[in-house]
């Protein structure tokens, strides 16, 4: 819900909420990183302030033009009443939804990835605040719920529906702000009950060897050895826009995965099995061989901070970019039904699967903690290598079909 956010003309400003109040509060600094972390540092500052009842709005934003506005709105419910505590008598106001996704979500953040951050942020401002916003907890019934639900996934006059995955990732977001004001307040949860959406089974579409061999001989020379990665690690968008040179153990012939790069921050890894060592197969380990920064060799501890793939800018390559400029031109110049980029995730396992390899050693490389996943998603492009293609079944029955036969003759 806070965040710090950029102008078109590339200014920074506060944006969050005060006593059920959106604040948007321009500065004169342009959007740079350190600049984004000062904001981000002031305004952790600022959801504190709020959550403890402590915010001075026009001592924070002198002359800010919300000052006077939100010192006329209703205050905050007092941070006493926000406690974990049994029902509240009858002539205590309870918090409004957003008074109280305030303090639910500066107490929560800590515990969140900053892409996280930044989803549950969209999600509400977008589409609980508008709907729940101004409601008491208490106002807040199962029948408002689904009728919400109903709402995002049929669309109105300005908003077009939205796909089961968005509704499910909303309605749960929802569930998780008024589990807690259950326990605070010991209020019925709405949400209670309110069963996901069914999504639908997306068919993988891995390349083939000889589509894989074709983007490889046409991509761009200094793409190659990204794309080669790719291809025969299993490593996913932000593993490997994230990797780095102290993260490349040359004499293991291993990868390290210990970091993904979402939305040009570095953080840790999707999941904790998700950390894992990938095996560097030859052409992988060629490619980063002849890739290496001109004086690693001599001083490799110089370049352990840095980016393995970087743009001419010098940069880490940014997915939405390389998809934009890179990727789609490739496909359509060889005549390629468009694939996203992580279907060369989905290469590598089904080339791993034809090639012998054990089905655990596979999902360790993809960073699965069991083969669960591995059988249910891969298993019908290679059904030969575990034997469930119904042969051995055919060859028992009509071998003891057979001999039943030659024992009545």
């Amino acid at each position: 819900m806070s965040n710090v956010r950029a102008r078109k003309d590339g200014r920074l400003f506060f944006d969050f909420y005060y006593r059920g109040v959106r604040c948007r509060e321009l500065t004169s600094l342009p959007d740079t990183p350190d600049n984004r972390r000062k904001m981000e540092r002031a305004l952790r500052v600022i959801d504190v302030e709020i959550a403890n009842g402590t915010f001075d709005y026009a001592r924070t934003f002198p002359g800010g033009r919300r000052a006077v506005h939100v010192a006329k709105a209703r205050p905050v419910a007092e941070p006493p009443a926000l406690k974990h505590a049994p029902a509240m008598e009858s002539d205590q106001r309870l918090p409004t939804f957003a008074e109280f996704t305030h303090v639910w979500k500066a107490e929560k953040e800590i515990e969140w990835r900053h892409s996280y951050r930044e989803t549950t942020e969209s999600v509400l401002s977008f589409h609980l605040l508008p709907e729940f916003g101004a409601l008491a907890l208490d106002e807040i019934d199962r029948a408002g719920v689904l009728r919400f639900r109903s709402q995002l996934g049929n669309g109105t006059d300005t908003r077009q529906p939205l796909a089961p995955t968005t509704i499910n990732r909303t309605i749960g977001l929802l569930q998780a702000i008024l589990e807690e004001a259950e326990l605070r307040f010991d209020l019925p949860n709405p949400c209670r009950g309110i069963r996901r959406l069914k999504l639908q089974r997306k068919d993988i579409t891995p390349f083939t060897v000889e589509e894989m061999q074709a983007i490889l001989q046409r991509v761009r020379a200094d793409y190659r050895p990204y794309l080669t990665l790719r291809f025969l690690t299993g490593m996913r968008s932000g593993e490997a826009n994230g990797l780095r040179w102290k993260h490349v153990d040359f004499q293991r012939s291993q990868l390290c995965i210990r970091e993904t790069l979402n939305r040009r921050r570095t953080e840790y890894t999707k999941t904790d099995g998700s950390q894992r060592e990938i095996y560097m197969s030859t052409p992988v380990r060629d490619a980063l061989l002849a890739m290496r920064p001109k004086g690693y060799e001599d001083n490799p501890a110089a370049f352990e901070d840095q980016y393995v793939f970087m743009t001419c800018e010098g940069n880490p390559i940014d997915n939405a970019n390389f998809t934009n400029r890179v990727w789609k031109p490739l496909l359509r110049n060889l005549g390629l039904k468009y694939r996203r980029p992580y279907e060369m995730r989905h290469t590598s396992a089904t080339l791993w699967l034809a090639a012998g390899e054990s089905p655990e050693w596979i999902a360790r490389q993809l960073g699965h903690t069991t083969t669960e996943m591995l059988f249910r998603t891969y298993s019908r492009y290679v059904p030969d290598l575990i034997r469930q293609d119904g042969n051995a079944f055919d060859a028992l029955v009509t071998d003891v079909i057979n001999l039943k036969e030659e024992e009545r003759a």
